[in-house]
């Protein structure tokens, strides 16, 4: 899937491209970046990253920008910078200072304790600086201009919260979370448990599903050295994205008809397959040529039969 070469400069390449984000812009203008200068004719970008952060950006390219839906609550990983003493309006260093203190916790042994208390399954309300929509409008304008409204608290989970280094004021974290978790967010709350305040002062995220930092590519060193063409080791063609989504085999006197949106009869797909399908969720129906067709989902028909219908097509 991946290797040390360059794919040639190419307006048809379908998938997902894993970029490096630096710091100093936002996620659309990253975006936007990379697509003029790769001449992708389409590009969309995976799990907004706030112009502080840097690290890993999924951009879905060309026709992989179908394959969104997918893709979106992935789970992610972060090194953090979390500094005491200081809360800011936006919860990170860029905002306005609210208050600030030398009163910090005495002992590395206090911090983790109240680190623990973060793992889990949460409750955690939004910042008003934030994409979060209300009446059709960001939040973050509201906020700008002033206002607070309130917010309902979002179910998350924290899968794991390391300590991995502390030099106060300054603590490094290392989160892995679910889907729409607000890292500044957890900084602050875990500030307030500690009785000092906090603020995130730095981030990168490190993995966004599968995506990993290892595999991207620095943005800012593409646009520097003036490189056109994708380099292999950061794309990952469509079929691959949607790793540990069972596949199946389409005979090709059904590949038009699953084009067509057709729903094909268990029967006919599970008869092409080395492994047994599921009964339910979602697969990948393949074409002869290895070509992803499209997106099934398992139903039922009138008499308790599986169907595979067609959920997302994408074009030959």
């Amino acid at each position: 899937m991946r290797g040390p070469d360059a794919c040639p400069e190419d307006r048809s390449l379908d998938g997902v491209l894993i970029v490096d984000k630096p710091a100093g812009m936002s996620s659309g203008f990253a975006c936007r970046l990379a697509q003029r200068h790769f001449g992708f004719r389409k590009a969309g970008h995976l799990g907004t990253l706030d112009p502080l952060a840097t690290g890993v950006l999924p951009l879905c390219i060309n026709e992989g920008t179908r394959l969104a839906q997918f893709l979106m609550h992935a789970d992610k990983e972060y090194v953090a910078t979390m500094s005491l003493g200081i809360v800011t309006d936006t919860q990170d260093s860029q905002g306005r200072v609210l208050s600030a203190t030398d009163r910090l916790p005495g002992t590395a042994g206090e911090v983790r304790a109240v680190c623990e208390r973060f793992r889990g399954e949460l409750l955690q309300v939004p910042p008003m600086y934030s994409a979060l929509k209300r009446q059709g409008r960001p939040l973050y304008e509201l906020a700008r201009r002033g206002e607070t409204v309130e917010r309902q608290p979002r179910p998350v989970t924290v899968f794991a919260l390391e300590v991995l280094g502390l030099a106060l004021p300054e603590v490094t974290l290392r989160v892995h979370c679910s889907s729409g978790t607000y890292v500044r967010t957890l900084c602050h709350d875990i500030g307030q448990a500690l009785g000092c305040g906090a603020h995130m002062s730095a981030l990168r995220r490190t993995r966004c599903g599968f995506f990993s930092i290892g595999d991207a590519t620095a943005l800012d060193e593409a646009l520097a050295r003036g490189e056109r063409a994708v380099p292999h080791r950061s794309f990952v063609a469509m079929r691959e994205v949607l790793t540990g989504m069972p596949e199946a085999l389409v005979a090709p006197e059904l590949e038009r008809a699953v084009c067509n949106g057709v729903a094909l009869r268990g029967a006919e797909v599970s008869a092409l397959c080395a492994d047994p399908l599921p009964d339910a969720g979602l697969v990948k129906l393949i074409a002869r040529d290895g070509h992803l067709l499209a997106v099934g989902k398992f139903i039922r028909d009138e008499h308790g039969g599986p169907l595979i219908r067609p959920v997302r097509v994408f074009a030959r």
